[in-house]
């Protein structure tokens, strides 16, 4: 290459690279023009805490947030699944929830016999809690399984008697006048901070003996926790309301 040929490339190099940058410099930026609300403040809490907008279902001194708490065994700041299920007196749409459980320690049953309850978003939508660590049982109906209708992408459970997390968003179907479906319900999960559900769209309501279906209901139904006959134990729940 010549020497007067390398000049007059790099010259030309040199005018594209000042054009990319000119029309960089005065590109104009970008408003989408709408008017957003400002964000509230909301301090996010850590793990001894909840965030400051939450509503708290169970602080480890009672459950008298719950229609039939009474019911359950308050002990050491932990509430024990017994006598029936539970479900909240104030009514949940969409929201965010997180939960801590534990299965008994001491393993006994097989299956679905063993550490088995379930949180029921709307009073009709289940996320299966079970002891699922070396427990063989149906995929659909172990735990983290929307129950009835999608396995979890892994099984991300603990040994028996260790606490486990469920990080929950949950958005509710929508029912026209009439009573017709317009958007069904969704649910993204974490299980011990992984993610096992991602905004699996939901068939229905979750039954043991049909399959799913909507049936329409009000916006806003309780939270629900059950009874299977398994002492599960429960700490540091609560919930935030989302907007629709």
């Amino acid at each position: 290459m010549s020497q007067r040929f390398s000049r007059v490339r790099w010259v030309w190099i040199a005018l594209a690279g000042a054009f990319c940058a000119s029309r960089f410099v005065s590109a104009a930026e970008y408003i989408s023009g709408k008017v957003w609300p400002e964000p509230k403040v909301v301090q996010p809490g850590d793990a001894t805490k909840p965030p400051s907008d939450a509503i708290v279902l169970f602080d480890g001194k009672d459950l008298s947030q719950w229609v039939d708490g009474e019911k359950w065994i308050i002990q050491d700041g932990v509430a024990i699944a017994h006598g029936g299920g539970i479900h909240t007196k104030q009514a949940f749409g969409s929201c965010q929830l997180h939960l801590e459980f534990a299965t008994p320690a001491k393993v006994e049953g097989h299956g679905q016999g063993r550490g088995n309850s379930g949180v029921y978003f709307m009073n009709t939508y289940e996320l299966q809690i079970l002891d699922s660590y070396e427990n063989p049982t149906y995929f659909d109906g172990q735990c983290a399984a929307i129950y009835k209708q999608y396995p979890p992408l892994v099984n991300a459970s603990r040994k028996p008697g260790e606490w486990q997390t469920y990080d929950v968003i949950f958005t509710a179907p929508k029912f026209d006048a009439s009573g017709k479906l317009l958007k069904p319900a969704y649910m993204t999960v974490l299980h011990n901070g992984v993610l096992v559900q991602n905004h699996a769209e939901l068939l229905g309501g979750t039954f043991w003996e049909r399959p799913p279906s909507y049936t329409a209901h009000p916006p806003k139904l309780p939270l629900a926790l059950q009874y299977h006959g398994n002492p599960v134990r429960f700490r540091n729940i609560w919930i935030r309301e989302l907007p629709d």
